[in-house]
């Protein structure tokens, strides 16, 4: 122990003592472990919303660490906050950010609306590790105060929403949005290494008109790209932060020039463009932008419903499906046939898909339940978008690193569908016209033949003519991005 007001930097993080220490809050004495660093607010909650196992996402209060250290130091700036409080404060936060003390956040999701016990969560932990830093006793409050020192010149109400933003920055960054550049750029690389193997196309599920494998996968390319820019777009609107508005947007309590100051001080230290909401009021009452996040994630979602279902529906065989792609054989697929093998990576990812989509469809209801001066149906939209973005981008790595990047094309498959084709007689049409022309296909469907056969049987077309109009290869076009 230390003399107080003095921080010992050497001090470690953990708490060897076991059993319990008496912790206090405006409504009494509450029991806590003695081994962990929350305090009353944090243990109430603990008894009185044991709900599920669905715990606060770690990322959300990682992210309060970045507000509490910003608040601490524009505090201490403005002279609200004694230099020395200031320092254990960004201390704690510190390592509250780098992982140091997650242990110490056990909160369920299905608590107050608002994330008022989560931010009480964070405010004890920070204060009790601050006056450890700076030699007191846990519990005691002295030197630092959860609520007049921690969140000072902040409420629940901007802390929590603001924390929610920056989780969800942090967890695009560094999962989700590379994560799909990643599985796009293998897909391109794709779609350009078979630009001109010629295909048959299929629409309504039913043969169509020819068209390259490198075209069909540009699409699955391009619809990963999109969705990724309106994830881009999604994110712009979570720079803004409510911080500054305390209660209820007016900024009660808190100091002139402290909503932009404390958004300058984040700024500096995520080295993200962070900026105060140009409008608290809206910031508190409503979750508009986690709410327009949340649609860019099920975006995401649609698109990679479709890719996944095209690569099952392709790789389907290996004899009697359509087969023309061969997926890498990662583990057997049955229990009871032998040799069976499955699409197994597509269908984990479009259950990814699902799940992400009806978490959309509760953050939908959550965002709209915004009265008066706040939405209080915060937590589960916070718990739901990250934990969309995590399995998003894990289910993307996942389905590129097991099955896209092992893909083949099975070409012998690919020409012989090609060549029985129908829809290859679509060519005659502007020769022949229409009706001629579909009558050669319906007699090559009574008869079994060949279209070459049925067209010169009907003398609309030499087999000259034939041979030169009906070539697959001159009926794909240019469109290949990338090609």
């Amino acid at each position: 122990m230390t003399d107080k007001g003095r921080i010992d930097h050497d001090l470690p993080v953990g708490i060897e003592s076991m059993g319990e220490r008496v912790e206090f809050d405006s409504m009494g004495e509450v029991r806590v472990p003695a081994d962990r660093y929350w305090g009353a607010q944090t243990a109430r909650s603990l008894e009185h919303f044991a709900i599920g196992d669905d715990r606060m996402p770690i990322e959300l209060c990682r992210a309060y660490g970045y507000l509490k250290k910003a608040s601490a130091i524009v505090n201490a700036r403005q002279g609200l906050l004694p230099q020395e409080k200031c320092e254990a404060i960004a201390m704690a936060c510190d390592e509250l950010v780098a992982g140091e003390l997650d242990d110490h956040f056990p909160l369920r999701v299905w608590q107050t609306g608002s994330g008022t016990q989560t931010n009480m969560n964070v405010n004890e932990v920070i204060a009790n590790r601050a006056i450890q830093l700076l030699g007191g006793e846990l519990g005691s409050q002295t030197p630092v105060a959860p609520n007049d020192d921690v969140n000072k010149s902040q409420s629940s109400n901007d802390t929590f929403p603001t924390a929610m933003h920056l989780a969800m920055i942090g967890a695009l960054d560094a999962q989700l949005l590379p994560e799909l550049e990643e599985l796009a750029e293998v897909i391109e690389r794709k779609a350009c290494q078979w630009k001109d193997v010629t295909k048959i196309g299929r629409t309504h599920l039913q043969d169509a008109v020819p068209l390259s494998v490198g075209q069909e996968w540009s699409a699955w390319a391009e619809a990963l790209r999109v969705a990724a820019c309106d994830l881009s777009h999604a994110r712009e609107a979570l720079l803004e932060i409510a911080l500054g508005g305390t209660a209820v947007g007016t900024g009660l309590n808190a100091p002139d020039g402290f909503a932009e100051d404390v958004a300058a001080e984040i700024a500096r230290l995520t080295r993200l463009p962070i900026r105060t909401a140009p409008n608290k009021f809206h910031a508190q009452a409503t979750l508009d932008a986690t709410v327009r996040l949340s649609a860019a994630l099920r975006g995401v979602s649609v698109a990679l419903i479709k890719i996944a279902n095209d690569v099952r529906w392709l790789a389907s065989g290996p004899r009697c499906g359509i087969g023309e792609l061969k997926l890498p054989q990662n583990e057997p697929g049955s229990s009871i046939m032998p040799g069976k093998v499955n699409p197994t990576q597509s269908e984990a990812l479009l259950m990814v898909a699902m799940q992400v989509i009806g978490h959309d469809t509760a953050n939908a209801m959550a965002g709209s339940w915004g009265n008066l001066q706040l939405n209080a149906m915060r937590p589960v939209i916070a718990a739901n978008v990250l934990h969309s973005i995590r399995i998003l981008a894990d289910g993307c790595a996942s389905f590129r690193t097991h099955a896209i990047d092992g893909t083949e094309l099975d070409k012998e498959r690919i020409a012989s569908l090609r060549e029985q084709s129908l829809m290859l007689v679509t060519a005659l049409v502007p020769e022949i016209g229409y009706i001629d022309a579909a009558h050669i296909a319906e007699a090559a469907d009574a008869n079994g033949t060949t279209l070459r056969e049925e067209a010169i049987a009907s003398g609309k077309v030499s087999a000259e003519d034939y041979d030169r109009i009906v070539r697959p290869v001159t009926m794909i076009g240019h469109g290949v991005a990338g090609a």
